[in-house]
């Protein structure tokens, strides 16, 4: 695992990919590299020393190339746009690191870069929610868990999506030196030292497309959130089967129709609450999802906070209520 440099200092080692994103970049740098009398030191390397185009800020300028990696005691990839394969000199440097015993970490998309190393095979990973599919896909010998902030595998950890970053930085921090030098830093950066959750509360939630064939059904049932709905009850205003209707379902959504009622009952939910002002008991009702109490078990179990969380979150006129 890792240890520590001859000074007593523990190194953290930032790679710079192509198109790196600025933010993501930015998160490490400011959490180990810019306090008086850090037990870190912090050195940004990139595939070859000079200009490395950067997401959302001019190109960065690097000193250092791929050998920094024979210093670190924890390498941390942050996201880069369109993330894809980084090359195998790159891959090879970052398995050489975790092979030498040194703590591997990702933020946002930088997992792509430790998962085509084969740093995440057999392991638990996340990444920003929009690309967890992604993840999954190219690399199905990795569990992707998309809603969570961050995952610590033990020497190899990975977070989600842009500023979840900050809250695996600080897990660091709180990992090597305990909670009072964590909560330091996270005053100093105003940030909370521990987030609860996940990145559920800022995942899309859409309904699943209507088919060009039967729109006309889905359409219905979504006028209808606020009414009890039943398989029966769609089957009916289809004119088909409770059978044909479950299959059909299947195929236009990849769903079981009450599945695909309860993700379309709890997107309206979040619009509501986002954009207006009703009580919790409004939304519950305007979405069919019962009584206020069975309202907030669902959508909590679904998105992951409290309806009352989710709208001090996203909508600034939060009422009493919820």
């Amino acid at each position: 695992m890792a240890g520590r440099t001859s000074g007593g200092t523990h190194h953290v080692v930032v790679v710079a990919l192509e198109n790196v994103l600025a933010l993501d970049i930015g998160i490490p740098w400011q959490v180990f590299g810019s306090w008086r009398d850090s037990p870190y030191t912090l050195t940004v390397c990139a595939q070859r020393p000079g200009p490395v185009p950067m997401h959302g800020g001019p190109a960065l300028s690097v000193a250092h190339g791929l050998d920094a990696l024979a210093s670190a005691d924890t390498v941390i990839v942050p996201g880069y746009l369109e993330p894809d394969a980084p090359g195998a000199e790159v891959t090879t440097a970052l398995a050489g690191a975790a092979a030498r015993g040194t703590r591997m970490a990702s933020i946002c998309t930088g997992a792509f870069a430790l998962a085509a190393a084969g740093l995440l095979d057999g392991r638990r990973a996340t990444t920003h929610w929009l690309y967890a599919q992604a993840l999954a896909r190219q690399y199905p010998r990795v569990t992707v868990v998309p809603d969570d902030l961050y995952i610590d595998e033990g020497q190899v950890l990975t977070s989600g999506g842009v500023s979840s970053g900050l809250d695996l930085c600080l897990h660091l921090i709180r990992r090597d030196h305990g909670p009072r030098l964590a909560n330091e830093q996270a005053r100093l950066l105003v940030a909370a030292p521990y987030r609860t959750g996940g990145q559920a509360p800022f995942m899309d939630l859409p309904v699943r497309p209507t088919p060009s064939d039967s729109p006309a059904l889905y359409e219905w049932a979504l006028r209808n959130l606020h009414q009890p709905l039943t398989v029966d009850q769609l089957a009916r205003q289809a004119g088909v089967s409770r059978r044909t209707l479950i299959r059909r379902f299947h195929t236009d959504t990849g769903l079981p129709p009450m599945r695909w009622l309860l993700d379309a009952r709890l997107a309206r939910a979040r619009e509501l609450l986002e954009s207006g002002d009703l009580t919790v008991e409004a939304v519950a009702r305007h979405c069919g999802l019962g009584t206020p109490a069975n309202f907030r078990t669902l959508f909590k179990a679904h998105v992951g906070v409290p309806p009352r969380t989710y709208r001090e979150t996203f909508n600034s006129a939060a009422v009493k209520g919820c």
